[in-house]
């Protein structure tokens, strides 16, 4: 499923994108996969499927998931930030 992942703050520093599109069924899948994609956000923002203590991950805009077996849906948008961001 194809999902559009936005970074904020300390992960887009990290990953040198502010957008990028996954194809992914479940958040540990879509985090695996950035985490492929972009050594230093692997490095400094997750835990293999997971994101690090002190990072988020916001489904749709509606609700923050962390469970690695979140499912997720086609056209769904996650947004992964510092969970300081903002103030």
């Amino acid at each position: 499923m194809t999902i559009t992942v936005e970074l904020f703050g300390i992960p887009r520093q990290r990953a040198g994108t502010a957008q990028v599109v996954v194809q992914a069924g479940r958040l540990g899948e879509l985090l695996a996969d950035l985490g492929r994609r972009y050594p230093d956000l692997a490095a400094d923002c997750l835990d293999g499927p997971r994101l690090k203590t002190g990072f988020v991950a916001n489904l749709g805009g509606e609700r923050f998931v962390s469970d690695p077996q979140t499912p997720l849906s086609a056209g769904d948008h996650v947004l992964i930030l510092s969970a300081d961001a903002g103030g």
